[in-house]
């Protein structure tokens, strides 16, 4: 009997062949990484024009110039390693599917669900987070605001839980290849969803605003993901609201039960799954 596999030596081979790979084709790699940081940047300039005509992003919210940049350094964050570690898996999981390959993978002496989300990193979409940490830096530096040990405590604890909240949506939503044969609108689904995530909660109200809110709060957690991190390093820790701290702990059980879901959905899909030699 073969012995259970080390995980986390065969996820640091997975990387290593990446960067391997990735080396090959030095000019690709380059190439990948400027332009991915260049949209960023570009994306960081029209906010700063924002900020030249407005105090904040939404009145009353309390997101001014500094602490929006630290949430988009956040989102920064929490979307480079996504990208990096499980998008281009989850995005060829249909192809899997429809040539067979996925037979090959079931076969291995490994969790199947671990193999076909880590067998390839983009080593390229890094480059955004050493972005969102220097952003970080700035904005911190800026607001002169040095966060407590508790709040650094915190922040990568609640990043954390945003990429795993990111993770089972984008898993069970790349598991539906296997009913749909060849799921191609993977990536448009996961804009548009996420997309929401990408302003604070606070401007979301209204009959139209309110009811986005809740829906992507407690059907679908993505206002969560970094609404929470960048909240708990924004301001102090006695100056947050008794509803953010409801919203930190929700974010847990979000979390939980998102990737209790998303192993669910996942295992369903193996289950209706029928061999390419069948």
């Amino acid at each position: 009997m073969n012995p259970r596999p080390r995980y986390l030596r065969v996820f640091l081979t997975f990387a290593r062949n990446s960067l391997v790979r990735d080396m090959t084709f030095r000019a690709n790699f380059l190439i990948d990484a400027v332009s991915s940081i260049s949209w960023v940047m570009m994306n960081l300039g029209f906010y700063l024009l924002i900020f030249r005509y407005a105090p904040s992003i939404g009145e009353g919210t309390g997101w001014e110039k500094w602490p929006f940049f630290l949430f988009l350094a956040t989102g920064l964050l929490i979307n480079s390693v996504v990208h990096a570690f499980f998008m281009t898996n989850a995005d060829e999981f249909s192809e899997l599917v429809r040539t067979g390959t996925l037979d090959f993978a079931l076969l291995k002496p490994i969790d199947t669900q671990f193999l076909v989300s880590l067998v390839r990193v983009e080593w390229s979409a890094l480059g955004n987070f050493a972005l969102g940490l220097g952003l970080l830096g700035v904005s911190l530096w800026q607001m002169g605001y040095c966060p407590s040990p508790a709040q650094w405590l915190l922040y990568p604890l609640y990043v954390a839980c945003g990429i795993a909240i990111y993770y089972s949506l984008m898993m069970a939503l790349a598991s539906t290849s296997v009913w749909l044969g060849r799921n191609l609108t993977l990536l448009d689904f996961w804009f548009y969803i996420t997309n929401f995530s990408r302003y604070p909660m606070e401007i979301y109200h209204g009959p139209i605003g309110t009811p986005l809110r809740a829906a992507f709060t407690f059907v679908i957690p993505v206002l969560v993901v970094v609404n929470v991190p960048a909240r708990l390093l924004a301001w102090p820790l006695d100056a947050q609201s008794g509803d953010a701290w409801r919203l930190a702990a929700f974010a847990l059980l979000a979390t939980l039960a998102s990737l209790a879901a998303a192993r669910w959905v996942f295992q369903q899909a193996l289950r209706s799954y029928r061999s390419a030699s069948s």
